[in-house]
């Protein structure tokens, strides 16, 4: 047993949509008092740093409704029941940027707000893009516009607070760091 566990006492669900469950908790902390936790279940999702031939981010502008605002993000999106993560990141970058990749491989998954949340994200790098004359439909309600975004441009993007969101800003370091490891080479 871990000496920080909380073990649930009860388990309530208070809204289940079509994207998240939101539960209450009460759990009994490891001093021995009680406490609640409002948590938000996901599937999990991915996320996709889509390299151009000439080293640039396929990236797409969205309005982000919890935020009021449009913002610049990487493509991404959520895992469909049963889905593995590799099909969705395939998907994703067909419906958001119509392209298909020569290989997708994972970098790296991590939880994105585990105070709270249990959503996983799976960063994928996608090579050799290709244009595709007829890519599978946007979801009805996502509006984007595409774009191929330099390492410059997304820094700054970032330091304009038009990138936001931490797969972004990932997705950014993370042609910093290739670009750094190609430069010593």
């Amino acid at each position: 047993m871990n000496k920080f566990e909380e073990k649930t006492l009860s388990s309530e669900t208070i809204y289940k949509g079509k994207v998240i469950t939101l539960q209450v908790d009460d759990v009994a902390l490891p001093d021995g008092k009680t406490s609640k936790r409002e948590l938000v279940k996901h599937p999990g999702a991915v996320a996709i740093i889509a390299l151009t031939d000439d080293h640039k981010l396929l990236m797409v502008e969205q309005y982000r409704k919890a935020l009021e605002r449009s913002i610049i993000e990487i493509p991404a999106g959520k895992l469909e029941k049963g889905e593995e993560p590799l099909h969705t990141a395939h998907r994703e970058v067909e419906e958001e940027t119509g392209y298909s990749c020569d290989s997708m491989e994972k970098v790296v998954s991590f939880y994105t707000s585990p105070g709270f949340a249990d959503e996983i994200l799976h960063v994928f790098v996608a090579k050799g893009l290709k244009k595709l004359e007829n890519p599978a439909a946007a979801d009805d309600d996502e509006f984007v516009e595409l774009m191929e975004v330099s390492l410059e441009e997304g820094e700054r993007y970032i330091e304009e607070q038009r990138i936001i969101d931490a797969k972004t800003v990932y997705a950014v370091q993370y042609l910093r760091l290739l670009n750094a490891s190609q430069s010593t080479k």
